[in-house]
């Protein structure tokens, strides 16, 4: 029995930048202090005065707040672009290798049919899935 993950030969995936990872059903964009820092300088406002207008509590975790549709306070809907792309957090830039879409080849098959760039583009190797997930477990 291999001791490597059913993606062990890669998973493919290519951004189409269709924004839809930052819109729809609400739900949370957790946040740490360094990535509160570097949102606040990304907007060029001191960390306080971003935690006040961009920040919200929950239990003991901060979230980035929403619009009342769900989309995320950074997310330009006429563009439909991030606003603080090259300071997006962790969990932005992690997408779509969070350990609960590639728990299982069911749990890839559902993040692909919800985003049009998981399943398609260039074959992304097992190391980089992997240390992606580190990053963030969801």
């Amino acid at each position: 029995m291999s001791d490597k993950p059913w993606y062990k030969d890669g998973l493919r995936f290519q951004c189409t930048q269709c924004g839809d990872c930052c819109t729809g059903a609400p739900g949370y964009v957790w946040v740490n202090q360094e990535e509160i820092e570097a949102l606040a300088l990304k907007l060029g406002v001191d960390v306080a005065e971003f935690e006040r207008k961009h920040v919200r509590s929950v239990g003991l975790r901060r979230s980035l707040i929403e619009f009342d549709n769900g989309d995320c306070v950074f997310f330009d809907s006429q563009a439909r672009k991030c606003t603080v792309y090259d300071a997006r957090p962790r969990q932005c830039r992690t997408w779509p290798f969070w350990q609960s879409n590639v728990k299982s080849p069911a749990a890839w098959e559902q993040t692909c049919q919800v985003c049009p760039g998981s399943g398609h583009g260039p074959l992304v190797p097992l190391e980089q899935i992997v240390q992606q997930v580190q990053l963030l477990r969801l």
